[in-house]
This record gives C-alpha cells, sequence and structure tokens, in this order.
C-alpha cells in the first residue's frame, strides 16, 4: 500500500509519486526484485542454451543422410516409447521451452524498466563502456532472435513458406528445399550470427547473475562464453552454407536408396 506525505507546518497530504507495486506471496515475491529477475533471466537463459546446444547437435546427422536425420526426427516424436502416448513428452518438452521463453523475455524487458527508472548513473569507466555495449546489444538482438524462432517454426516445422514442397517428417528434404533458395539461406546465416552475439553476452551475464564473478574466475567465464557462443555459431552456420554449397542435396536421397537396393538384391 501507498504510503502519504504531509507537507511542513500543514495537515494536507501529499499524494505518493508512484505506487508501490502489489506484493505476490513469498516466493513469488522475490520475482519482483531486481536479483530474482537476474537469476530468473538467468536459469531460464541456461535452459534455452542447452536446448541450443542439443538442437544443433542433433541437426548434424544432417550430413549422416536423409535416413539418419529422418529417424532422429522421428525418434524424438517417439520418446518415452509405449509407456506413454507419442509425442507426449515432445509436446511437454516444447510447452516447457515455451514457458522458459516466456520467462527470460519477461524478466529481461522488466529488469530493463527497473534499471531505467533507476537513479543510480554509472559513469566513465571500460566497465560501464562495456555493460553499455553489451546491453544495447542485448536490446537489439532479442526481438531479432524472437522473429528468427518465429520464421524457423512457420519454415520448417509447419511449411507455411514450402507450400506443396513441404513433406511431413521428412527433415531432410524439407531442409535442403528451404535452404537452397539464396534468401532463406542469408536470412539462416545473419540470424545465427546475431544469436551467437546473444549468446555470448547472455552466457557473460549469466555468469554474473550466478555469483561467479571474480578476477580469478573471469578469464574463463570468458572462455566459455566465446566457445558456446563459437561451438553454436560454427554448427549453425554450416547447414545453410552446405546445402547452398551442394554438399547437402537431393541427390544424396537418390544414392541412398540405390545403395539400400542394392544391399537388398
Amino acid at each position: 500500500m501507498a504510503q502519504t506525505m504531509t507537507r511542513p507546518g500543514s495537515d494536507e497530504r501529499v499524494p505518493p509519486l508512484r505506487r508501490r507495486p502489489r506484493q505476490l506471496p513469498w516466493p513469488l515475491n522475490i520475482y519482483q526484485t531486481a536479483i530474482g529477475k537476474k537469476y530468473v533471466m538467468a536459469v531460464t537463459g541456461l535452459a534455452l542454451l542447452g536446448f541450443v546446444v542439443v538442437h544443433m547437435i542433433g541437426n548434424l546427422h544432417l550430413y549422416e543422410g536423409p535416413l539418419q536425420v529422418n529417424e532422429y526426427g522421428e525418434a524424438l516424436r517417439d520418446l518415452g516409447g509405449h509407456l506413454v502416448p507419442r509425442t507426449l513428452l515432445l509436446w511437454l518438452l516444447r510447452v516447457g521451452l515455451i514457458v522458459f521463453f516466456a520467462l527470460h523475455i519477461h524478466s529481461a524487458v522488466t529488469l530493463d524498466r527497473m534499471n531505467t527508472k533507476s537513479n543510480a548513473r554509472y559513469r566513465g569507466g571500460r566497465d560501464y563502456i562495456a555493460a553499455n555495449f553489451a546491453s544495447r546489444t542485448m536490446k537489439w538482438s532479442g526481438p531479432i532472435i524472437l522473429l528468427y524462432l518465429l520464421f524457423h517454426l512457420a519454415d520448417l516445422t509447419w511449411g507455411w513458406f514450402l507450400g506443396d514442397e513441404y513433406v511431413r517428417g521428412d527433415v531432410y528434404h524439407n531442409v535442403v528445399e528451404s535452404m537452397s533458395s539464396l534468401p532463406v539461406a542469408l536470412i539462416y546465416i545473419v540470424a545465427n550470427v546475431v544469436l551467437a552475439v546473444h549468446i555470448y553476452h547472455g552466457a557473460w551475464s549469466m555468469f554474473q547473475s550466478l555469483g561467479w564473478n571474480t578476477p580469478r574466475f573471469n578469464p574463463m567465464r570468458r572462455g566459455i562464453a566465446v566457445a558456446l557462443a563459437g561451438l553454436i555459431l560454427v554448427g549453425n552456420l554450416s547447414f545453410p552454407i552446405a546445402v547452398q554449397a551442394g554438399l547437402i542435396d537431393e541427390d544424396n536421397r537418390t544414392s541412398e536408396i540405390g545403395a539400400t537396393h542394392e544391399e537388398g538384391e
């Protein structure tokens, strides 16, 4: 509840400058603090980073051929085997990722608003310049990644842009058809460069938010951030580049089918 003040020498009450936000019950009220938001942003960022790494590694099956990458996609739908309904665990993972993504965005936006309203000002040093650059980078890279995610889902999961060329369940075919288009390949390349920049600054900030911020640990922290961003950048960029270069194409499907027939004979 907002408190009111009285003018000196007068009984007239002065309305508060701004109302305090309603306090949520414990432990949800921790999220209303800057520290709570930083922890939520760090933990959700860690979960999303894990997904990006696993997703990139799974996509490397493209280099093994159509059969292997399509079997990988089918295995994801069959997670849990016969113990649970088909695709149930996959959808639970998707819903979890959506929740993490929403919390990550909300904590980042509300924390930025809290920092903007704060009266504290940091001037002059290199740390301020670095922090300011990271903050500005995250502000524009975050929305770009969100738009890229929506494009990626519409392109390869829902098949909106491939039209009649989209084949449900045929991961290899859909990737080749999509990334054979130079404009689409460029979208994937630019978006993954932005993603790598976001991951670098995000990983660096994440360790700081979790309290791992000491002169002794900082060089290792920077190395981990660079390694993660570099790994994801190289892995994800390789797919559109390989399709454009003809290393991944429909000829692999033809040769694989021919080899299968020869083995059957």
